[in-house]
Order: structure tokens, then sequence, then C-alpha cells
């Protein structure tokens, strides 16, 4: 039409229609180029740009599949094997720089036989080098143990080697601490890690840094099952999962794995008990999994509203306690979206409701639950019939019409904090233990097996429940670590983070 003038409309109604049109035409296509461009400028990137995020996914996945072997590699029980034996297929160890400080220990045996009597006389020295990180900084303990013999009936003697997180290996409780603490705390992948201890001198391959983890995670897994044990006592419990990707052996390709958070925090309520976080790994999402890890629970739950929470709340045990913070979400967002003002009322309604949990927050059950009935229930009840209300006004395809349903449905739910104090108004408790694995995701990616989850699940739980204790994780884990291996199991509890902050 634009090329043959001559039939171009002559009225200006018509030129006004078509001009119109036409600029309608050029923004739709403007819109069009510039989603092209920017679907090209991604598929260029994906086809010619760097390829430096898939190695790093390369490195994760060996990282997170060495883990998983050495967790499940069976320890030796020969204490006295021969140190520089090794598997073939495991590279040989290097000197340790001479550069870093060392700290000698001597163990001796002692000056006299302990058969005949007779003194004893030195025979030769048997050196044992431990790499271990003081914060900021590496050293190297040595431990030197005089091999002596009796001088009248030739008894050979020695001190025996202390018991060490890792039988026959080379890192200090110190060391295997701050590597725990730094992927796990700090979301610093084991390759990253290795790159910072090789500009420090300091030569420790990622696999050799994954064979720690496992070990390490194996040895503190009773203390993750006693901090299991002290979660399901509680009254009442917040429970939340998050995905993350697992590795699908053999086909290169990930799948959706969960990891669950179920946490006792009293402190709200002035209780006794010390707070403590519990984690666990599925390689799926199904209802069966939090049936498992609560089969010994009794009490109530703070949860979303899963389905797959329904058969745990059908066994009569497990009472649910909705959460508010889900439902004010739902307004917020609307809110945000199209200025809504029932969303926005909705949203001040709610708030009158935190109000209330501010002041109530320290004080016992018994008092809680006097304020709220006498301030916070007749809020919640006009609330739910104000919604009732604005419901019959709207459109019922509407987002803000399904926000209200959900804020119904789940307001039945949430009724019992009204009437028990050990109760709170929503799970936010168990949204904050999930922060430390979204910020993990977003550097390791995703998890090589389910044995690697299974170890993230222990590290998580002793790390993060060391933090609600106002317990330095590194502190506490070095300790922990250094006598572990010769702790009594049935005296594990002796162990946990509380305990090491009271002594």
């Amino acid at each position: 039409m634009l090329d043959d003038a001559e039939n171009l409309p002559n009225e200006p109604a018509a030129l006004k229609g078509l001009v119109a049109s036409l600029a309608s035409e050029v923004k739709s296509q403007a819109v069009l180029i510039e989603k092209l461009q920017h679907q090209l400028a991604g598929m260029r990137q994906h086809r010619f740009g760097s390829r430096s995020e898939a190695l790093d996914q390369l490195a994760l996945t060996l990282e997170d599949e060495e883990i998983a072997a050495s967790a499940q590699e069976p320890a030796s029980d020969d204490a006295n094997a021969d140190q520089s034996a090794a598997p073939k297929d495991k590279p040989k160890r290097k000197p340790l720089p001479g550069h870093l400080p060392r700290n000698e220990t001597t163990l001796s045996p002692g000056d006299a036989c302990g058969e005949c009597g007779g003194a004893l006389k030195t025979l030769g020295d048997d050196v044992t080098e431990e790499l271990e990180y003081v914060p900021g900084r590496f050293v190297v303990n040595r431990i030197v143990r005089p091999r002596m013999a009796c001088t009248c009936c030739e008894t050979f003697h020695q001190a025996a080697l202390p018991s060490r997180p890792i039988e026959h290996g080379r890192p200090g409780p110190g060391l295997l601490a701050h590597v725990l603490v730094n992927k796990y705390a700090d979301h610093s992948p084991l390759y990253r890690q290795s790159q910072i201890f090789q500009r420090e001198g300091i030569d420790l391959d990622r696999s050799t840094l994954a064979d720690w983890v496992g070990k390490s995670t194996a040895l503190l897994e009773p203390l993750a099952d006693a901090v299991a044990r002290h979660v399901l006592k509680g009254q009442a419990l917040f429970a939340d999962d998050t995905p993350v990707k697992m590795l699908t052996p053999g086909s290169g390709k990930t799948r959706t794995a969960r990891l669950w958070a179920y946490v006792r925090d009293e402190r709200p309520w002035a209780g006794e008990a010390h707070p403590a976080a519990w984690y666990q790994f599925s390689s799926d999402r199904k209802g069966v999994r939090p049936r498992e890890h609560l089969a010994d629970f009794t009490g109530f739950m703070h949860a979303d509203g899963y389905a797959g929470f329904n058969d745990l709340y059908r066994t009569g045990k497990v009472t649910e306690v909705a959460c508010m913070a889900h439902i004010r979400r739902k307004f917020v967002d609307i809110h945000k979206a199209q200025g809504s003002a029932i969303a926005e009322e909705a949203i001040k309604r709610i708030a009158t409701l935190y109000g209330v949990e501010k002041e109530v927050r320290g004080q016992s059950p018994d008092q809680r639950v006097k304020i709220r009935q006498r301030q916070s229930k007749p809020i919640f009840d006009d609330l739910e019939s104000w919604l009732h209300a604005q419901l019959t006004r709207i459109s019922g395809k509407s987002p803000l019409a399904g926000a209200i349903r959900y804020a119904l449905t789940r307001m039945k739910k949430l009724r019992p904090y009204l009437d028990h104090g050990f109760l709170e108004l929503d799970n936010n408790t168990a949204e904050r233990s999930m922060r430390p694995i979204a910020l993990g995701r977003k550097n390791y990616l995703f998890m090589g097996s389910e044995a690697g989850g299974k170890s993230a699940a222990i590290a998580y739980t002793l790390i993060e429940t060391a933090k609600l204790n106002g317990v330095d994780p590194q502190a506490w884990l070095t300790d922990t670590l250094a006598c572990i291996a010769d702790h009594k199991i049935n005296r594990i509890d002796e162990l946990l983070p509380w305990r090491y902050a009271q002594t």
C-alpha cells in the first residue's frame, strides 16, 4: 500500500485510521524484534560463550561423588598399618611444605621397661606430621614417638599414636572443621578451596578434600542423630523443604531432590530447650519421606500447605498449624502487581496480628494465650468475616479471589496458635533454616548422589544448630572432631553444641 502513493486514501479520517494501524504494527514489530534480539544473544552465548561454568559443574559433580564414596568407605581397623600404604589408584602423598611452622610433641613410653623394670634405650623415632589449620594460618603438628628398647630384656616400647579424626590421615581436626564450614556455611565448593590453599603454598587436591569431607560427616553422623532426637522431643516443630538438583547416574542430567528441615525453637515462649535444626535429604518429595522422618514425633507442626503432609496429619499424632506468612505473601504479590485496595487492607489487618506477636515474644505460654485471646482473636475472627464478604464482591476467577480462598482455607488450620502459647503465627523459623541451602545451591549447583546429599544434611544439621545456639561452628567442630573418635556413643549428647558453650 505504501509503495503506491496513488492508492492512498484522500479522506483525513481514513488517513488517520491508516496511520494508527501502521503505528500499532510498528510498535508490535519493535517488541518482537527486541524479543528476538534477546533470544539471539542468549543463543550466541550458549553456542560461543565461555565454557567455564560447564567445567565448574563437572568439578562439582566429581566433588560430590568423591564425598559420597569416602563416606561409605570402611575405616581401617589396623592402627599400626603402614601409613605409606595406599590403593594403587590414589596419588602418592607429597611432603608437607617446609615453610610452615612446626609444633612438635614428643610421646615417650617412659624410662623403665613395663616387663622387667629395666632402663630403656632409644633406637630411633617415628615422626607423624599432621597438617592443621589455626584460624588465619596453617601449621604442622609433628608428633614424635621414640622407639625404645629395654637394656635388660630387649622388650620394644613405643607410645601409641593418639586417635585422630581420619585414621592414618594428615588433616588435623581444625583443618577438617575449616573445610566443612567453608563448604556448608560459607558456600565455597571444594575446588575453590583447593585453589585458595594453593595460593598459600598448600597442595591439597579437590579429591583429597572430598575424601576428608566424606569421612568427617560419617564420623559426625551419630552427633547429627542426637540433634534429631532432641528436635523430635519438642511439643512443636517447624517443617519446610526446598528443592535441590541431584545428578542422575549415567545420564549426565539432573532431577529434583529435596532437603527437609525440622526445627525446634522454644525461645519465643521462654522455653528451656535449646534450639536445634535437623536436616534430611531425599531423592523425591513423596509424602512418605516426612512420614518416615517424623515417625517418632507427636505434637504440633508448623508447615505450609504441602499435600504430602496430609498422611502424617491423618495418623492423629501430628496436628497441623498453618502459616500466616504464606497467606500474607499472596496479598503482597497482588498488591504489587495490581495496586488492589482489598489486598492492601488485608495486609494491614494481618500486620495488627503481628503487632500482638511482637508484644508477647519471650513471655510464658500462659501469658501469651491470655493476650492472644484478648487481642488477637477478635482481629483474627474479623479478618475471616471480612474476607468472606470481599469474596462476594469480586470476580471468582481473579487472582485476588484465589488469594482470599487460600487465606480462608489456611486460617482454619492456623487457629490452634490462639489456644496454645507454645505455637507461633507463622512458619518463618523453618523458612529461615532454608536460607543456607538457597545460598549454597547457587554455588554447588547440584548434588552428585544420594550419599552426597546425606553428607550435606549431616553438615547442615551440625553447623546450623551451632549457629542457632550462638556457638562458633568452626571452634566447636574442631574440638568435637578431636575427641569424637574416642567418645562413648552412649554419651554422645555431651558433645552437642550447647554443652560446648557451657564448658
